[in-house]
């Protein structure tokens, strides 16, 4: 496990289909010690099911908050905390890649997107930054935004292929093969 946070048991990740999942989450007035305390528990949690993004939704908190570490697994922990991000501008070309997402364990797609993004956030102490992602931050940063939005990473694929991965989980949850939160 990656990462040192050890500030809260770790939080449970919804497992789709959730109706949680696909609310949009409400912006966060300001960055003060609870949303602190939360950025560290959601980076626990993901650092716990060996993700590399999560979104405040999965875990059942409708707030506008994002973490992240795209740091290689066998290099030092590089942590992200972006509260209210918004992506201000994409770019044209745009690259496809395979997907998967916590609250969609062991399922996997091809997603394209804008393979540049800019955005605007809060970070750790409340301070407005913006930030140019390239690569696999950019993809994680918009899979991430799609969270705060109710948007699924399945939502960009076919509907066929969407719901076959929804129904493979239904079916698991339902066997108890996954653990609803």
């Amino acid at each position: 496990m990656k990462g040192n946070v050890t500030t809260m048991a770790s939080l449970p990740i919804l497992i789709a289909p959730d109706p949680r999942l696909k609310k949009p989450a409400v912006a966060v007035e300001r960055v003060d010690d609870e949303i602190r305390h939360l950025m560290d528990g959601m980076l626990e949690a993901m650092y716990a099911a060996n993700g590399i993004g999560l979104a405040a939704p999965q875990i059942g908190v409708s707030q506008r908050i994002v973490v992240l570490d795209i740091a290689p697994p066998d290099g030092p922990a590089q942590p992200m905390r972006l509260v209210n991000p918004e992506i201000l501008w994409r770019s044209d070309d745009a690259v496809s890649g395979e997907e998967g997402c916590l609250s969609l364990p062991d399922q996997y797609a091809d997603v394209s997107r804008p393979s540049r993004v800019r955005l605007r956030y809060l970070d750790h102490e409340n301070e407005l930054r913006e930030l140019e992602a390239v690569g696999l931050l950019a993809k994680c940063v918009q899979h991430e935004i799609d969270h705060l939005d109710g948007v699924l990473f399945v939502d960009h694929v076919s509907a066929v292929k969407r719901n076959i991965i929804l129904r493979k989980l239904a079916k698991a949850k339902k066997s108890g093969a996954l653990a609803p939160a």
